[in-house]
Order: C-alpha cells, then sequence, then structure tokens
C-alpha cells in the first residue's frame, strides 16, 4: 500500500526517528528466536516507577518493509509524557514469510510484554495496540481475534498468556481487501491495482487476492467482529488514494451491526490523504490519546 505514496510527508516517516533523547529505554529486546526481526523496543517515561500502561506501536509500510524506530512512532512517543509506556514492534515482513506469520509475531510480542512486566515496568492488563496503514490491519486484527487459534503459534513466546489489548487505534487500515479497488473506483481515485498479483496485499498473502478468497477472508478484521473485542478509535482521511476510506466506513458500520453502538469511535478526515500529516497534528494527536486515556486509566487506580 504505501509504496504508492510519494509524497515528502511519507518519505519522512520512514526516517530513522530520533530516541536518543528518551534515557528510559530497551531498544532491539528479542521476543523470539524464529527470525531477527522478532524484537521490541521498550521506551518509559522520565519519571514514576510504574507500571505504566503500554502504547503498542505497530508499523506500517505495505506489510512489506518499515521498521520499529521509524518515524512513523515518533508522535506516539508524545505518550510517555502522559505517563504510558511506548513499544515499538517489529515482525516478519511479507518478504519473509507470508500470512499470518507477523500478526502471530505482534501476538507473542505482546505476550512477552505480559511475561516481563516486572522486568520493564509495564502494566500487561493495559495495553492500547496502534498502527497506520498495515499496521492498522494489525492492531484491528489484534483487537479482534483473541482467541482464535490460527494466530496463535507454540513455537513462538509465552504461549499460556493472553495476547488481547483494551483498546485499539487504527489510522487508515485496510479491512476489506476484496472491495479496495471498486472503492477507490467509485471515489475517483487509485490506481485500483490491490487485485494485481505484485500488489502489497497479494504478496502479503502469498497469493493473487482473487485466487486466494478464504485466506483473505481469515486476513480481514471485518471477519472477527464480535462483542469480545475492545473499543476503536478509526480515523481515515477521505482523500486516501491508496486504501480508500470506505474501508473504515464499512469496518465501524458492521462494529454497529454486530456489536452495537459504543464500541467504536470513527473520524474521517475529509481534506487527508494517505499518512497525511493531518493526523499527526497536536490537535488530532490529543483526540488519540483522550481516547486512550479513556480506555487504558479510569478502571485502574493510578
Amino acid at each position: 500500500m504505501e509504496t504508492k505514496e510519494t509524497d515528502e510527508g511519507w518519505r519522512r516517516l520512514s526516517d530513522r526517528a530520533d530516541v536518543s533523547y528518551i534515557t528510559r529505554k530497551w531498544l532491539d529486546v528479542a521476543y523470539g528466536s524464529l527470525s531477527p526481526a522478532q524484537q521490541l523496543d521498550i521506551y518509559l517515561p522520565e519519571s514514576g516507577e510504574g507500571p505504566f500502561p503500554v502504547i503498542l506501536f505497530i508499523h506500517g509500510g505495505a506489510f512489506a518493509m518499515g521498521d520499529k524506530r521509524d518515524g512513523q512512532i515518533e508522535s506516539y512517543l508524545r505518550g510517555l509524557q502522559r505517563g504510558y509506556a511506548v513499544v515499538g514492534v517489529n515482525y516478519r515482513l511479507s518478504g519473509e514469510a507470508i500470512f499470518p506469520a507477523g500478526l502471530r509475531d505482534v501476538r507473542a510480542a505482546i505476550r512477552r510484554l505480559r511475561a516481563h512486566g516486572a522486568v520493564y515496568r509495564l502494566d500487561g492488563s493495559r495495553i492500547a495496540a496502534c498502527g497506520e496503514s498495515s499496521g492498522a490491519n494489525y492492531a484491528a486484527m489484534i483487537g479482534v481475534t483473541d482467541g482464535v487459534p490460527l494466530f496463535d503459534d507454540p513455537a513462538l513466546a509465552d504461549p499460556g498468556l493472553p495476547a488481547n489489548v483494551q483498546a485499539v487505534v487504527d489510522w487508515f487500515g485496510p479491512t476489506d481487501f476484496l472491495k479496495m479497488d471498486e472503492q477507490l473506483a467509485a471515489s475517483g481515485l487509485g490506481p485500483c491495482d490491490h487485485s494485481r498479483p505484485d500488489s502489497p496485499e497479494s504478496l502479503y498473502l502469498g497469493a493473487p487476492l482473487g485466487e486466494v478468497p478464504e485466506r483473505v477472508r481469515l486476513a480481514n478484521p471485518m471477519t472477527y467482529i464480535s462483542d469480545r473485542m475492545p473499543p476503536i478509535l478509526i480515523q481515515h482521511g477521505a482523500l486516501d488514494a491508496v486504501v480508500p476510506f470506505q474501508q473504515s466506513v464499512g469496518f465501524a458500520r458492521a462494529i454497529e451491526e454486530r456489536v452495537g453502538l459504543g464500541r467504536y469511535e470513527l473520524d474521517v478526515l475529509e481534506n487527508a490523504g494517505h499518512a497525511d500529516p493531518m493526523f499527526r497534528t497536536d490537535e488530532n494527536m490529543a483526540r488519540v490519546f483522550t481516547f486512550i486515556d479513556r480506555h487504558l486509566r479510569p478502571s485502574y487506580p493510578s
């Protein structure tokens, strides 16, 4: 998906984030042994003993590229000033292993955070999964697949611990792969080439989308919506020419139909494109953190 974006803003997000100012951190912490990609970065607020609630950030990159220390994470590092630990996670990309390997990795990372919460001063009962684009697909999938055996790999870390989260933030993530091209065409945006054999989604699934409809269904967050899912904030730009905004509108509508009002919040940013700087403004990040605060803090002692 992001391979189509050529604007300067997206290229800037692919640059390395500056984390030198963060004094309390652990970098490149392994959570698995199947791949060098299975690593975490953990950042703590400058003061306090914790345990700290956790913002888990899942980078985008068309399922094929990106890194936990890309500039994408910088907006979420503002959470350190609000008393959150922030964790960036790497996972196997589609060039190394196809679906569901990357999702299994992220679930294993969550389990590892819970298993070693005392070491890293983390509160494993308060985790928000946040991501953008392909990373938002993972964040949404983490939210809706609690208890789905397909996404548990006993060869990965701490299989006996839960991999659920208490909140999700989904920035312009794909949720229904087979509808992307028709939705882009309906909006006059594009190119409409997600079903090509070399599209990011086809490479992620290991075959052209039209040839593996059951695999597509399994990779869509739409498939798993249930009343077990945590609250989710969904934000999408109406001018997104990569992941059509109808993906998020349809996801929200399906949640409302199957679970009811109150489980999701949907913001369509009228003048925003894919990976638009509008998502990272002070105003929008305040909106995001207010949502996370509401679902990670109130039910727990401070």
